[in-house]
């Protein structure tokens, strides 16, 4: 009698040796991504000193500093796209390598700005770096694990962003307690120089047998048009009037490009963006709830540093150690997001965590000079639990809608997304911020010569700058300007609960209620012509 074969173990599609070391492999990507998120929590506390007149910041003004932001971010979101198509067509980790090091170049260059134009040129290089490097992440991860241990492995990814978020602020308060602004740029370069190191060891390269070309005008199209948007957003908040004929003719012509990008790429038979994805409500609606939840999100950061900073007095270490509790929680609960998402369903966890995020931000509208700081701390703590349950899901949802050789095209989307969320968070709440700051100092700068009044008026920083240099004169305007800053962050934080509050009936409406295995049964189901 002959006993049946031992089938011995299942066959990976995953070669073994890659699949031996898949978690490694995650680990090198982490801190590929790690720098690439650390930048830009690092920047979250270096900003009020670098708003600081020479020689201990570079006297930046508020729209200059959303500009050293957005500009990072708007040539990263146009890159994107590109920076995927590319990374399929020559390779994933070719791409990763030459994303680094031209990551790694921009951060030593903007260590040494000289002027607030510098340092936002030589953010817009690191982006150049920093989109090459994001999609290439995700689709070398898509492609070294099977498909049971994607949702894990992309929560583990997503956790890695709560800890970018977790030492940035921490590590840029440590730099600037003991050296110049510019060491939060320069810590880049040594951490470029190991995760190099590390990918040539560790990382295969993989491609798509089948990569779209290139789509440069659509690139050219979608930059134009979200830095005309963008600029005519933060020139209306800096002149605290929207109606500005200038103003208004800019977003215009921004609109109007973008309409422009969105034709051409329907009509292109290689499109950056293949507006086919759109058709399915459940990707277009998890595409839409991250550009939101980051419109939120980073709009917040942005006037939470100067509230901690400028309105009680915390040094950029202090502050660092504030947002910790916002950091662990996405660490804490990025990774079990699924295990919600398995019991409950994708639309009752994003729905109940957007809801929570709406609800952090009317906390932020109750804050004011004497508010107990454990309270932040909770807020703090809150939106990070609400954030974890929303990027995991969707980036599930993202990831899985498209074929695995399209890994890089869906990483793409949805970090571009997120990149205009944030950049339009900035632009749009900040200039809310900056035009209700505006409004509320007005009466008070009157005695002012007019010189100093347009420059006082700018923000609180600007205000308390020329407070210092007027000596006991001064002093008077410390509390006008402390009240002013606490009302516009109010106006502000109300404003982002709104943008909070459609995200979630958005979600509502459109994410499945269902397990994700019922959702994929499903979508297996369609691909194979299988009826349900």
């Amino acid at each position: 009698m002959t006993t049946p074969a031992d089938p011995g173990p299942p066959a990976h599609r995953i070669p073994e040796a890659v699949h031996r070391r898949r978690w490694a492999i995650l680990g090198v990507l982490m801190l590929s991504l790690l720098i690439v998120v650390l930048d830009n929590s690092i920047l979250n506390v270096a900003i009020k000193t670098i708003s600081t007149p020479a020689p201990t910041g570079l006297g930046a003004t508020q729209s200059e500093l959303e500009w050293a932001i957005n500009s990072y971010t708007l040539v990263f979101a146009g890159l994107l796209f590109s920076a995927g198509l590319l990374g399929d067509r020559v390779g994933r980790k070719k791409v990763l390598l030459g994303g680094l090091a031209v990551f790694g170049v921009g951060s030593a260059l903007a260590a040494e700005s000289g002027s607030p134009a510098q340092l936002i040129a030589f953010r817009a290089l690191m982006a150049l770096g920093a989109a090459f490097v994001m999609p290439a992440t995700l689709a070398v991860l898509m492609n070294v694990f099977e498909r049971e241990e994607q949702p894990k492995a992309i929560g583990i990814w997503a956790g890695g962003v709560g800890l970018a978020i977790a030492i940035g602020p921490i590590t840029g308060g440590i730099l600037l307690d003991h050296f110049w602004w510019g060491s939060v740029f320069l810590i880049n370069v040594p951490i470029v120089i190991v995760a190099i190191a590390l990918m040539l060891w560790l990382v295969p390269d993989s491609r798509d047998p089948h990569p779209g070309r290139l789509d440069p005008v659509g690139v050219v199209l979608s930059v134009v048009g979200l830095v005309l948007l963008v600029y005519g957003i933060i020139k209306g908040g800096e002149l605290a009037d929207f109606g500005d004929p200038t103003v208004l003719a800019t977003i215009a012509a921004g609109l109007v490009v973008l309409v422009a990008f969105v034709v051409f790429e329907k009509r292109s038979d290689h499109p950056s963006i293949d507006v086919t994805y759109f058709n399915n409500k459940v990707f277009s609606a998890a595409i839409a709830v991250i550009a939101l939840v980051f419109f939120a999100l980073m709009g917040v950061t942005f006037f939470s540093v100067f509230y901690t900073q400028s309105v009680r007095g915390y040094s950029p270490l202090q502050t660092g150690l504030l947002m910790l509790p916002l950091a662990a929680a996405q660490m804490i609960f990025a990774p079990r997001a699924r295990l919600v998402v398995d019991r409950f369903g994708i639309k009752a966890t994003t729905t109940t965590a957007m809801l929570v995020i709406a609800a952090t931000l009317v906390a932020f509208a109750t804050l004011d000079e004497d508010t107990p700081i454990w309270l932040l701390e909770v807020v703090f703590f809150c939106m990070g639990a609400g954030m974890a349950h929303i990027m995991t899901p969707t980036s599930v949802v993202i990831m899985q809608a498209l074929p695995r050789e399209k890994a890089g095209s869906a990483s793409a989307l949805s970090n571009t997304f997120r990149q205009v969320g944030g950049a339009l968070g900035i632009a749009v709440l900040g200039s809310v911020l900056s035009a209700s700051y505006r409004g509320g100092i007005e009466d008070e700068l009157g005695t002012l010569p007019a010189g100093l009044r347009e420059t006082a008026g700018e923000s609180i920083e600007a205000t308390l700058g020329v407070a210092a240099k007027l000596g006991p004169r001064g002093e008077a305007l410390v509390d006008p300007a402390n009240a002013a800053f606490l009302h516009a962050m109010h106006v502000t934080a109300v404003w982002g609960a709104g943008v909070a509050v459609l995200g979630a009936v958005t979600v509502g409406l459109f994410l499945p209620g269902r397990p994700k295995e019922s959702q994929e049964a499903e979508r297996d189901g369609e691909l194979t012509g299988a009826k349900p």
